[in-house]
């Protein structure tokens, strides 16, 4: 899913040792994650402005069965990370793709599902089922995604990278676009769940062929934090909790 930078990286890197024991310290009275809530279904804010989705029911649920009090700030993509590192908040759930570039300044748990890059059309449209396919045309994504990665490797794409995804949908649903590219369920989530847009968008194919496993993350080194974390994956998808939020959310 969203990659960052390898300025950021070193930045993270040099900051995530210092940090990582007052992340532990969190844990005496609850942790805090740093969500960014754009990405429907794993995390956005509803019409009653409350931050509502997968991963938000997902910490719920680690929460319940550790005993210990977990919750969000909605905090923008661009400084996810490094919010981590300064100790802003303890963790972050935020569909995050485990990358081998992050896993050497952060820790992931184990992790909670795969996705694939989506090309999302407007319906009535020839569509285009590969990263090939869009060579000439102009193709929208959430910037520093991973999607936008994976663009950024065929030549010849005219990206227009967008601070949230749904902008990108809107400029797709306006023929400003010729396609939007972002994760799997997202995609999922627009074409099929979204009111706004069934029946006016199609899911057409993938601008990748890498399977990207998402997860959660804490800071370099805090082992306590992981360890709940992974504790809990383990403990939903043995008693099938797992298997009823993404089955509520629609996560396939």
């Amino acid at each position: 899913m969203r990659k960052i930078t390898v300025i950021l990286i070193t930045v993270l890197f040099c900051c995530s040792l210092l940090f990582a024991a007052g992340s532990k310290e969190a844990g005496k009275t609850g942790y805090v994650f740093g969500s960014d809530c754009t990405w429907p279904p794993l995390e956005y804010v509803d019409e009653n402005g409350q931050i509502v989705g997968f991963e938000i029911d997902l910490v719920a649920a680690i929460s319940a069965k550790s005993g210990i009090p977990m919750t969000h700030r909605n905090v923008a993509w661009d400084g996810i990370f490094a919010g981590l590192t300064n100790g802003a908040y303890d963790a972050i759930a935020s569909g995050v793709t485990i990358t081998k570039e992050r896993m050497e300044v952060m820790d992931f748990s184990d992790p909670t599902m795969e996705v694939v890059q989506s090309i999302i059309m407007n319906n009535g449209v020839a569509p285009i089922d590969s990263a090939a396919g869009l060579i000439g045309r102009k193709v929208g994504v959430q910037l520093g995604t991973t999607g936008h990665i994976a663009l950024e490797k065929t030549a010849g794409i005219n990206i227009k990278a967008y601070d949230e995804i749904g902008l990108a949908v809107e400029d797709l649903l306006n023929k400003n676009l010729d396609a939007v590219v972002c994760d799997s369920i997202i995609a999922a989530d627009f074409v099929l769940t979204n009111d706004n847009y069934k029946g006016k968008l199609l899911v057409t194919g993938s601008a990748s062929t890498e399977v990207e496993q998402l997860a959660l993350v804490v800071g370099k080194g805090n082992t306590e934090l992981l360890k709940i974390l992974n504790d809990g994956i383990k403990a939903l998808k043995e008693d099938g909790t797992m298997a009823a939020l993404k089955k509520k959310w629609n996560i396939l």
